[in-house]
């Protein structure tokens, strides 16, 4: 057969995506990419609900993909729900509905298998080596953390932590208060023991930050250099660590007008970026990572690389 085109749309918490590519997995070809601000979470994310507003954008980001499917002539689809319609009460309402509306059947997915299949995506876009590095993919909803090599997963694990959800429980005032910092320190501290046991068996030396956060972080350190900085043509960044440092500093302390006017942050990130720059902290120095590395390859490009393989 020759080459097949695939449509894989990557449902998450604040956006959904959606990747239609062909050719090999190791090195595809992207046909047409986008990405929708659906905010599901919004509202109801730690209530467990998908809200009647958030619930609506979902059901026409997923006609608008349907749409750009069609135009496409693809050959097979896949669309993932991943942590807030894994979570919601009416998640499987919104998976009826969508099937009904447009025919996109959503396979719902682990914690454990969205870990899997981010590790396929890192590590399809080359910055794995024999070294041990610590994979970290922030989310709305959820967190995956996977400490891995090249060869091989040597532990992985999804922590409901994701950006929508600390942002619900810890940043309610702008800029964010001392006091709130200290607090989301201690969730932390109780929530990831199990993380860093096996840090401690498995020393990772690196930090592999996959797309989501990682990417602004990326933008905004070059183009305050006034470099040009095209994520599309990106598959890795090795960040200066001063200037990773100084920017979450910066936007630690920012309040939400001075975000809002940075380039290279887009809208639906402007405010999770908070509590993204504080969770990437946290994690350098609660491992002492200095070396930090973004991936743009994630999730989507893992399940693509299964289809395509």
């Amino acid at each position: 057969m020759d080459n097949k085109r695939v449509a894989v749309m990557d449902l998450g918490t604040n956006t959904f995506h959606l990747l239609i590519a062909e050719g090999p997995a190791d090195n595809f070809t992207t046909v047409f990419k986008t990405t929708e601000a659906v905010k599901l979470g919004e509202g109801g994310i730690n209530n467990g609900t998908i809200r009647p507003e958030a619930f609506a954008r979902g059901l026409a980001a997923m006609q608008h993909f349907q749409d750009k499917i069609l135009d496409h002539n693809v050959t097979a689809v896949k669309a993932v729900g991943t942590s807030a319609v894994r979570s919601a009460a009416n998640g499987q309402d919104f998976i009826d509905q969508v099937a009904e509306k447009t025919g996109i059947q959503i396979e719902l997915i682990s914690g454990e298998q969205e870990a899997a299949y981010i590790y396929k995506g890192i590590d399809a876009s080359g910055c794995l080596d024999d070294e041990n590095a610590l994979i970290m993919d922030i989310g709305g909803g959820s967190v995956e953390f996977i400490i891995a090599n090249t060869d091989e997963v040597l532990w992985k694990r999804s922590f409901e932590i994701g950006a929508a959800r600390l942002m619900d429980k810890f940043h309610q005032t702008d800029p964010i208060p001392l006091a709130s910092i200290k607090e989301l320190t201690r969730y932390l501290d109780g929530k990831l023991m199990e993380l860093f046991a096996a840090a401690l068996k498995y020393k990772p030396k690196t930090l592999i930050g996959s797309s989501g956060a990682f990417e602004s972080f990326a933008e905004v350190i070059e183009l305050k250099k006034g470099r040009q900085f095209n994520l599309d043509q990106t598959k890795v960044y090795e960040f200066d660590t001063d200037d990773l440092l100084d920017l979450i500093e910066l936007l630690i302390k920012s309040s939400h007008s001075l975000r809002a006017s940075m380039k290279g942050i887009i809208p639906v990130r402007v405010d999770m970026i908070v509590v993204a720059s504080l969770l990437t902290i946290y994690m350098m120095q609660k491992l002492g990572l200095t070396d930090v590395t973004l991936s743009t390859y994630s999730l989507k490009e893992g399940v693509l690389a299964g289809m395509l393989g």
